[in-house]
């Protein structure tokens, strides 16, 4: 076994232990369950004979592959006319077929956004989007889901930016909740942005002729600000590859700069014609349309769960391994359905996530609600913890490096946290012999109640990952995942002050960073740096690996000597919508942090509370 094998196998074992790691499902002739509720065939257009006629003959004259990518020769007649029926049944001018969905979004993002651009995304977008905004080398702002007042925030953090790019889905994959198109929109016309919609999960199922989410506004809606709309073909479709539709001009831009097009081998013939006959179908279905959305409200009633927009109905769990077991015991029963864990969905956030298609019928949602009751996987407040409203709000401390000042900060913002409510203080990981969770108690004033007791105290002062070494340990980030929730969950009502241990990117373990967790959490953060020599590069990487993971600091907090310079140089520049500056007190007490509350307490309130 080569080192790579070990360090492979070692990895695997690592996901093994942890509950995670993935198989794929055996493979037969036919489906090895009758009832099937996690496909997303959802019109059962991929056994349609029409559909598997028209991939028959396109295969017979063209061959099974297209040979080359699409300008070096690999099209044919069946991919003009795919992308022009495309956009006739879209209302569009123009579409361009790409291979798979996941090109369609790194392909269309890349070509709008690099260097000074920003894009704005909703934190539940899909992970193709979630990608395709990392690798544009654009600036990325995360707005929290559905969230229209954080989304202006964001976008007027933005100001400046060449261009500025607004990502959501029609329909969410993983909540299947309908995103505010209208107000997405009134709100890139207001701040100069554009808008790219993710239709994967709406076309065929929502709006005139299956048209998507967009065309479900109706023909007077607004769309000067709608730069592209994705349309996967392997969903409600039932084949493969992906459309990007819009004006000719993007078309033609797309040729020019989506990477993911112009370097790939096209789509086959035999998928394009598939799905020029897809789309016809999927037209003229509005009774199976009707049937699946009826379907899936059903469901949900029967759960007491929200009314679906579409046809997923999440059935929110919190435990991911009591998720596994009420996935195996039903499909035992016969249901094919997957539980959705970690790091699919954030920790605490397991479910069930049903589809319901068009041939699915009553009877066997009745059958199924029947079992999701009896074997207790309907939601209660009790056990849906993937709620955010029923685990504490959580702020991040994060530094640019050791020594920076997390501590004494820290300190401030629990005393400013207690002022606002009850409060917990966490420090998960302590090195060294200096207690930071002594520190805290000692300058804010704190009480035991205040404060939880370190997931991990290393004697070693030095990186996590090295402190752990030196005693034999392995920090187990599931586990400060797992005991983050369960704090969360049993100090619902306080607000709970996290603070990390040295810089970012410092090392929990031997493959995982503290920015690894916190990209993983995706919970607020604020920053704390030094004021004086070398701030300025040391904020800047940090703030770049922040948001390269997605991440933006609610505030940023220089500490020590005034320093004119670098305080205006990140005020202007650092894009973080509100800076701080905490001198040297004459000592970190109770009383010297009221004294600087008393100044800045009120603007720090509502960066602590937005």
């Amino acid at each position: 076994m080569s080192e790579l094998d070990r360090e492979l196998a070692d990895e695997l074992t690592r996901w093994e232990q942890a509950g995670r790691r993935r198989r794929l499902p055996p493979v037969s002739e036919t489906p090895t369950l009758p009832h099937d509720f996690v496909s997303n065939d959802l019109l059962g257009l991929s056994r349609h004979p029409r559909v598997i006629e028209a991939s028959r003959a396109a295969l017979a004259e063209h061959g099974a592959g297209a040979g080359a990518a699409s300008l070096l020769g690999g099209r044919s007649s069946w991919h003009d006319r795919a992308e022009s029926d495309a956009a006739r049944w879209l209302g569009t001018e123009a579409a361009l077929l790409f291979p798979s969905g996941y090109q369609a979004n790194v392909g269309v993002v890349g070509a709008l956004a690099g260097r000074g651009d920003v894009v704005v995304s909703d934190r539940l977008v899909h992970a193709s989007l979630i990608d395709a905004a990392r690798l544009s080398r654009a600036r990325v702002l995360v707005h929290d889901h559905l969230d229209l007042e954080h989304l202006e925030r964001r976008l007027r953090q933005a100001e400046g930016a060449r261009r500025r790019l607004v990502l959501t889905e029609g329909v969410f994959s993983m909540d299947g909740d309908l995103a505010p198109l209208r107000e997405l929109h009134s709100l890139c016309v207001q701040h100069d942005a554009w808008l790219i919609v993710d239709e994967a999960h709406a076309v065929g199922v929502l709006g005139p002729g299956g048209a998507g989410a967009w065309s479900a506004l109706g023909s007077g809606a607004n769309s000067s600000r709608l730069a592209a709309r994705v349309v996967t073909g392997g969903k409600a479709l039932g084949v493969a590859g992906a459309l990007v539709v819009g004006d000719a001009s993007l078309r033609d831009l797309l040729l020019h700069r989506a990477r993911s097009f112009v370097f790939t081998t096209a789509p086959p013939p035999s998928v394009a014609a598939g799905l020029v006959a897809a789309m016809e179908l999927a037209a003229e279905a509005d009774d199976a349309r009707r049937h699946l959305r009826g379907l899936a409200r059903s469901l949900a009633e029967r759960l007491d769960l929200p009314a679906p927009d579409a046809a997923i109905v999440p059935v929110p769990l919190g435990d991911e391994t009591r998720a596994l077991r009420i996935e195996a015991t039903l499909r035992e029963r016969g249901f094919d359905l997957r539980a959705v864990r970690p790091p699919t969905v954030p920790v605490g956030g397991s479910r069930l996530r049903i589809t319901c298609h068009a041939f699915n019928d009553e009877e066997e949602v009745t059958v199924l609600a029947e079992a999701l009751a009896e074997v207790g996987a309907v939601a209660t407040e009790a056990t849906s913890t993937d709620d955010e409203s029923r685990l504490a709000e959580t702020l991040v401390v994060v530094g640019t490096d050791t020594e920076a000042g997390k501590t004494v900060v820290s300190s401030l913002l629990m005393r400013a946290l207690r002022q606002l409510g009850p409060a917990l203080y966490w420090k998960p990981v302590q090195t060294g012999s200096d207690d930071d969770t002594t520190t805290v108690t000692a300058a804010a004033g704190l009480e035991p109640a205040e404060l939880a007791v370190p997931a991990w105290r290393l004697a070693k002062p030095a990186s996590p990952h090295e402190a752990a070494a030196e005693e034999n340990v392995v920090i187990d980030v599931d586990d400060l995942s797992r005991r983050l929730v369960a704090l969360r969950e049993r100090h619902a009502d306080r607000r709970l002050l996290l603070e990390l241990a040295g810089g970012l990117l410092v090392p929990l373990n031997d493959r995982q960073t503290q920015a690894d967790w916190l990209a993983e959490l995706g919970l607020p953060v604020i920053l704390v740096a030094r004021s004086g020599l070398g701030t300025l590069n040391h904020s800047s990487l940090t703030l770049e690996a922040l948001r390269a993971r997605g991440l933006e600091p609610r505030a940023l907090f220089l500490v020590g000597p005034h320093h004119v310079s670098n305080h205006a140089t990140l005020r202007d520049r650092a894009g973080v919508p509100a800076v701080f500056e905490l001198p040297p007190l004459p000592e970190v007490s109770a009383e010297h942090l009221d004294a600087w509350l008393a100044e800045e307490g009120e603007r720090l309130k509502r960066v602590l509370s937005p």
